[in-house]
């Protein structure tokens, strides 16, 4: 037979070349505490702000926007590990001045925190 050919007389896929655009940035993990964030360049000359700390969410009150500080990471459904170690990520449940809210953004990817508020139990 034919090199680089199976006995079947298909032939073999090289496998791709690895390629720069083809990694994965370094997980960013979004903390409570005074705001930190970072500008980070795209392709096609696109910016992207990320955050590393914050306290301070929009909260959203019966269709208005408030602003409020965060006290604590109350529960994270996707991770308990995550609650225990005050993370934000999106769906986790937040202690405010407020009130409970859920953060209904992704803040490692938005540089900011949005939330909406949970009604009273």
């Amino acid at each position: 037979m034919k090199s680089g050919r199976k006995t079947s007389g298909g032939r073999y896929k090289k496998p791709k070349k690895k390629k720069l655009t083809g990694r994965q940035n370094q997980t960013r993990i979004v903390k409570i505490g005074e705001r930190k964030t970072k500008l980070l360049g795209g392709r096609g000359n696109t910016t992207k702000l990320v955050s590393f700390l914050n306290n301070i969410v929009n909260v959203m009150v019966k269709g208005k926007a408030k602003k409020s500080t965060i006290k604590t990471v109350v529960e994270t459904p996707s991770n308990v590990f995550l609650a225990r170690q005050n993370v934000l990520v999106k769906g986790a449940i937040i202690e405010t001045e407020l009130g409970k809210a859920r953060i209904t953004n992704r803040p490692s990817q938005e540089g900011n925190v949005q939330a909406k508020l949970l009604p009273l139990d």
